[in-house]
């Protein structure tokens, strides 16, 4: 008789290789998006002084 270590060695061994091969494969949690690096309200700002400048600027020229 083989010796019983040895036996529970090899079966467990072939426990782990059924477990891996019917584990299913991992997945990313979640694709990360990219952000810009101004956020929401520095983009605001800047829009709104930019665009803010051109309206005033042809209220000036159109009422002036």
């Amino acid at each position: 008789m083989a010796n019983p270590q040895l036996e529970m060695r090899k079966k467990n061994e072939d426990f782990l290789k059924n477990v891996r091969a019917n584990k299913p494969t991992a997945k990313k949690a979640r694709s990360e998006v990219k952000k810009s690096p101004l956020g929401m309200v520095a983009i605001s700002i800047i829009g709104f002084v930019v665009f803010g400048g051109v309206i005033f600027e042809l209220a000036r020229l159109i009422f002036l």
